[in-house]
């Protein structure tokens, strides 16, 4: 398997940051500021550890016109610089008293000023990394008024680029792999830890960056929650265990599960496991450009529910992926977003079969011209049993 090239080209990125600034005109913004490890990323190719610090702000200012402008701390000039960003201002970060936020009113006050408009991301699912008390006195400061734009920054990151799409559809064959030899080296006895953590080495060894997302959770043919463990709980004869995982490959991730039976799988379960199988074709099929998210939900509830579902529990039945583990919108009855070709998101049916016990499948998907297309290689119609 061929490893794409790491890292975007500069045409990429003008790429991104014009068609931002084509969505601000339309909304009438003369500024757009962004704080995040992904955003920044986005825009820049500034791809660095030190996010996991949350000692320093960073920012990041689109202007209407040219080049996005970092405002960041100085530790960090030297790999700003190395990207295609020039205008690079720095701060003696960490200053509690004025960490940047005097800095940044400057860079932005100087910029034009047409429609006295300043864009950041206050909507839902997005966040400032930032403290609020400097989010207040950056608004409180800056000439223009602050509105937001959070999800015009969401609607361009949920149709992705070809380049993109090969790091998602890279990892993804990665960790299917991973999946496909774990019941080669996980046997009766080994704890919901031994079996991750093994798997954990397996996904390194095959060209993984790292694995910040494994959850797994075993139960009597099934489990009750897809978003604890993994703990030292032992899998029993005729228990399933359910493994979910985030791997990155160059800053993409991929986000789908597995589910293994040990020594053999009840009947009711494998019921509930044809049913939510059945439940993803019937997604894959309803994802197509012009369809809506909710038309993927209701695509998959209808066979979920004709099987004797008890409920849902996770809300919804899939999201966007990308640059994070969970990416906006979300497959859910009351989503209206319309796929098009380049979106990438998750199909995730889940189904209450029986009080306490549920399952649940994730794929990895695209969406193309002609329809979807599967990222992940496709989980076998019958759960794979560990003897």
């Amino acid at each position: 398997m061929t490893e794409p090239t790491r890292g975007f080209s500069q045409t990429e990125f003008e790429a991104r940051t014009g068609l931002t600034q084509q969505l601000m005109h339309a909304a009438n913004l003369d500024a757009i500021l962004v704080t995040t490890e992904a955003e920044i990323r986005y825009y820049t190719g500034f791809h660095t550890q030190f996010f996991e610090s949350p000692t320093r702000p960073w920012f990041l200012v689109i202007p209407a016109e040219g080049k996005p402008i970092a405002v960041i701390p100085a530790i960090g000039e030297t790999g700003m610089c190395a990207t295609w960003i020039d205008d690079v201002h720095t701060w003696p970060s960490p200053r509690p008293s004025d960490d940047g936020i005097s800095l940044l009113t400057n860079v932005i006050d100087t910029l034009s000023s047409r429609f006295g408009r300043v864009g950041m991301t206050l909507g839902p699912e997005s966040i400032l990394r930032m403290p609020a008390a400097d989010a207040q006195t950056l608004a409180q400061n800056l000439s223009s008024d602050v509105v937001d734009c959070a999800e015009l920054l969401l609607q361009q990151r949920f149709v992705k680029s070809p380049a993109e799409i090969e790091k998602i559809r890279h990892v993804c064959q990665i960790t299917s792999g991973a999946f496909e030899t774990l019941p080669r080296f996980a046997e009766i006895g080994h704890s919901e830890l031994d079996i991750t953590k093994r798997m954990r080495i397996d996904l390194l060894e095959r060209g993984a960056d790292n694995t910040p997302f494994m959850v797994a959770g075993s139960g009597p043919g099934g489990y009750d929650s897809i978003i604890m463990g993994p703990t030292s709980r032992i899998p029993e004869s005729g228990d399933v265990l359910i493994i979910d995982t985030g791997t990155v490959f160059d800053g993409y991730f991929c986000d789908f599960d597995r589910n293994f039976g040990f020594r053999h799988v009840a009947d009711d379960t494998a019921r509930a496991n044809d049913a939510i199988h059945q439940a993803l074709d019937a997604g894959f099929e309803a994802a197509r450009p012009g369809a809506k998210m909710r038309d993927v939900w209701s695509a998959m509830w209808k066979i979920m529910e004709d099987a004797g579902a008890l409920g849902n529990s996770i809300g919804r039945m899939g999201h966007g992926l990308g640059m994070l583990l969970t990416e906006w919108p979300s497959v859910h009855p009351d989503d209206q977003r319309v796929l098009e070709p380049g979106v990438v998101m998750t199909l995730e049916p889940g189904m209450t079969f029986d009080p306490g016990r549920q399952l649940v499948h994730e794929e990895n998907i695209v969406i193309t011209e002609d329809g979807a297309e599967y990222l992940t290689r496709r989980a076998p119609p019958e759960i794979p049993v560990i003897q």
